[in-house]
């Protein structure tokens, strides 16, 4: 992350209590903070945090860092490889967070302009960007770039801060008791905005007026703060709040108390809007807004409120209103034209968030090369060709081989960026003038302000298929994860389950982010599955699970390891090795053991003929020993998931014992890294818990939904009473009726055993049974209650609607659910 202002490493050693274990260059000039070694973009100028968690430690990667050529690091432990930088600086601390958030708030500290700081259980984001939209011609605003609105997100985001910004929006978001007093202490909101409170984050709350107390700590300091007192528990704590700061100035708004600074007399909901009449200091007026949701309404109401803070007259808030636009908070994965990739990000452009979507961008390698489409950034510079220089390193650093700009500032510094280059006044001149066929094999980030309406390229570009979509969210993923890693003890490594499409999520889209994430092996059935993966830039070990005589060459030509399970297995890979292979090559393996499961496997008892094997074969090396959990997800087979555990460690220590090399072991599941920490040993396997879905009967979880099955309603009919529905006119209707045509079937994923009332859709949040035969490519639901339209949005699973709830309709399980869903389902990917 960067910022205007220069520090040198001898000032922020002061700044942040470190010891120096060694400064090469005291005058070293510090821009940039950098805590991922994967996002480094200007080295030479960038403070590298090596950050320690309960998962992980920065301090694995400053060898990674260095050879990016940053010079400068703060670590909490010192290490005699130090000495191997010796033109580098070393800052010792006791906590890498605490010591990033002291540098941001001394960074804070020298700006004096109103800062508005957001908290609440929903709508901080929303409330951020759209008062972003409402006020950035009036100021120069330094923001969160999307939801950076953690313990490290916050601060990464008050360095942003620079001499060009006169007005800053912070939204800030806790887990944790006492994690709100150090958030404060760095954003010093003069003007405070509590958003709700609601569910969210509960966990490690005893209750939500708990919650309360803590967020409300932001604005202990605050000179105004607005809020809605409809929230009894916020209205309490805001009252206990003006207890202590007494200077402390409110701005209410309710829907229920005419004595509130601004009442909310009426809500009309209209198809694309709200029409909301208010009462502002004894005055009715009537405001429009272009959304149709409470939500939408809500954070509305904070923005308003915020203005009339600002002494904005009522006829601008109105005019300013009528223009906001939605918000695209995560950036969007999709297949596009020529065998392209396309990241769409068209919604809003500064450099915080075009960093963002460069990491995104690195994280994909199924292309050949990479291009930005990249429209001027509106946000002030005082030196717009110093920001496009900084922009092109940012590309060069990201290995981007072409740029389109848009717009004229960009295009008036063209010459500043080093790689292939296309310049275009406006959309409409692109649109125009490029033939899009030229785009082949390439993934293509569009990163447009949104008054370019990128939205026109993202849409021209995009394969056009199928309305019916997967959307798989990334961060859940990637969450989940996490959450398993922080279930394991340390050093023991993850090998992540990618087989049968990442269980109907995707192939490379999911194993790009689980590489970028530093996972230690996947796992895939087939060879062309793992083919698939190296074709697509995937360089981790990949296990094949069921390898196949016929997919041995390709395994030894795409340096695949084959899981072997049986004597006539290894004899098949030892011949395709004489085969396909030199005499020198040798071939990693993985040997299963069957101790429970009686699938594949070789038995205990077979276990010294195999080592033996083994040890008379010198292209043969052991890679990890491992076997598969019958029943680990349900107590009642607790004492059959333990008697494989000891007979799995028996077996396998023979193997440590006799083969003088180190070997992986392995046989935890998702629901066993939960339930048997026991039986971590070297690595785990994680499969369907990855993917959100609860690996353990009758356990609550921390897992996020990853996937959201979507389609739309393609037609609306009046149906009469004794009218029939669909083939074999299985369904006849007892009354009159209104059903809606969806475009999605049997061939897509939805079996026909949720035919004719047993099974349902969700539309408006309501639920429409289906009714009559499922088509191949088409089903009918019954929406006679529900106030719909064609093109509405229909859900079929999504984390509220989940996919256990539909597997259950179907009598099967979560995983038959997913790998159900067609490939002609088209997969969206999102990530923040």
């Amino acid at each position: 992350m960067s910022c205007s202002n220069n520090y040198k490493i001898s000032d922020i050693a002061k700044i942040i209590n470190a010891k120096t274990l060694h400064i090469a260059n005291p005058e070293s000039i510090i821009s940039e903070i950098a805590i991922d070694s994967r996002s480094v973009v200007i080295g030479n100028k960038s403070l590298f945090f090596a950050i320690k968690t309960n998962r992980n430690d920065g301090s694995k990667y400053i060898d990674d860092v260095y050879k990016k050529g940053v010079r400068s690091f703060v670590v909490e432990a010192d290490n005699p490889e130090f000495a191997n930088y010796s033109d580098a600086n070393f800052l010792l601390i006791k906590n890498s967070v605490r010591a990033l958030q002291q540098l941001a708030q001394n960074h804070r500290n020298k700006f004096n302009f109103p800062v508005v700081g957001i908290t609440g259980s929903n709508g901080k984001t929303i409330v951020k960007e759209w008062l972003y939209q409402l006020l950035h011609n009036d100021y120069n605003i330094c923001r969160n770039p999307k939801s950076y609105n953690s313990q490290i997100g916050v601060p990464l985001s008050v360095w942003q801060i620079n001499s060009d910004n006169n007005f800053g929006i912070f939204e800030a978001g806790i887990s944790l008791v006492d994690e709100m007093q150090y958030l404060q202490e760095i954003i010093k909101p003069t003007i405070g905005i509590f958003t709700n409170i609601g569910a969210a984050h509960q966990a490690n709350f005893t209750s939500v007026e708990q919650k309360v107390e803590e967020k409300i700590k932001l604005f202990v300091n605050a000179n105004n703060l607005i809020y809605c007192t409809d929230y009894k528990q916020i209205d309490e704590q805001v009252k206990k709040l003006k207890e202590v700061n007494k200077s402390l100035q409110l701005f209410t708004w309710s829907t229920k108390d005419s004595n509130a600074d601004l009442y909310v007399k009426n809500i009309k909901y209209n198809k694309q809007n709200s029409n909301l009449t208010i009462c502002y200091k004894n005055t009715d007026t009537e405001i429009s807004i272009p959304f149709a949701d409470y939500a939408s309404v809500e954070n509305a109401f904070h923005c308003i409120s915020t203005m009339l803070v600002f002494n904005y007259p009522l006829n601008i808030i109105k005019n300013r209103l009528k223009n906001l636009q939605p918000i695209a908070m995560r950036l969007e994965l999709k297949k596009g034209i020529n065998n392209c990739t396309i990241i769409n990000d068209s919604y809003s452009n500064d450099i915080n968030s075009l960093k963002i979507a460069l990491d995104f961008l690195n994280q994909q390698h199924q292309n050949s090369s990479k291009t930005v489409i990249l429209s001027d950034l509106l946000q002030t510079a005082d030196d717009k060709h110093l920001m496009y220089t900084n922009i092109n390193n940012m590309l060069v650093s990201s290995n981007v081989s072409k740029i389109i700009g848009i717009g004229s500032y960009i295009s008036e510094n063209s010459e500043v960026f080093s790689m292939q280059k296309q310049f275009y006044n406006n959309v409409s001149d692109f649109l125009s003038n490029h033939n899009m066929s030229n785009f082949n094999d390439e993934t293509i980030l569009i990163k447009g302000a949104r008054d370019y309406h990128f939205e026109d390229i993202s849409n021209l570009l995009q394969l056009k298929d199928h309305e019916t979509v997967l959307e798989i969210d990334i961060n859940s993923v990637i969450h989940n994860l996490n959450y398993f890693r922080s279930l394991t003890k340390p050093g023991v490594k993850t090998m992540a389950m990618v087989k049968a499409f990442s269980y109907g999520s995707g192939s490379y889209e999911i194993a790009n982010a689980l590489q970028f994430h530093n996972v230690d092996y996947l796992a895939v059935a087939y060879a062309d599955e793992g083919v698939e993966l190296r074709k697509a830039g995937i360089t981790l070990p990949i296990m094949v699970m069921n390898p196949e005589p016929s997919g041995y060459e390709a395994i030894i030509r795409f340096n695949l390891e084959p899981e072997i399970f049986s004597f006539r297995a290894l004899n098949l890979l030892l011949q395709a090795m004489n085969s396909y292979a030199g005499e020198n090559k040798s071939i990693s393996i993985h040997v299963k053991i069957d101790t429970g499961m009686s699938r594949l496997g070789f038995t205990p008892d077979q276990t010294d003929e195999l080592i033996n094997r083994i040890k008379g074969n010198k292209n043969i090396v052991v890679k990890s020993i491992f076997s598969h959990l019958v029943g680990s997800d349900d107590a009642k087979f607790d004492d059959f998931t333990k008697q494989q555990i000891s007979i799995f460690k028996d077996v396998s220590d023979k193997f440590l014992q006799q083969l003088n090399y180190p070997i992986l072991r392995h046989i935890s599941n998702s629901s066993a890294i939960i339930r048997f920490p026991e039986a971590n040993f070297d690595m785990v396997r994680l499969g369907i818990g990855l993917y959100g879905i609860n690996p353990v009967v009758n356990v609550s979880s921390q897992l996020q939904n990853v996937s959201s099955l979507k389609t739309v309603i393609t037609q609306i009919k009046k149906i009469s009473k004794n009218q029939s529905i669909g083939y074999s006119r299985n369904f006849i209707a007892d009354h009159d009726m209104t059903i809606a045509t969806l475009p999605i079937g049997y061939a897509d994923g939805i079996p026909r055993s949720l035919e004719n009332m047993v099974g349902h859709v969700y539309i408006k949040g309501k639920t429409a049974k289906i009714v009559g035969n499922i088509c191949m490519d088409m089903m009918m639901v019954d929406i006679t209650n529900i106030d719909a339209n064609e093109g509405d949005e229909v859900v079929i699973f999504n984390s509220a609607e989940t996919i256990n709830k539909l597997a259950e309709l179907m009598g099967t399980i979560s995983y038959e659910v997913l790998t159900g869903i067609s490939q002609r389902v088209k997969r969206v990917y999102f990530q923040d």
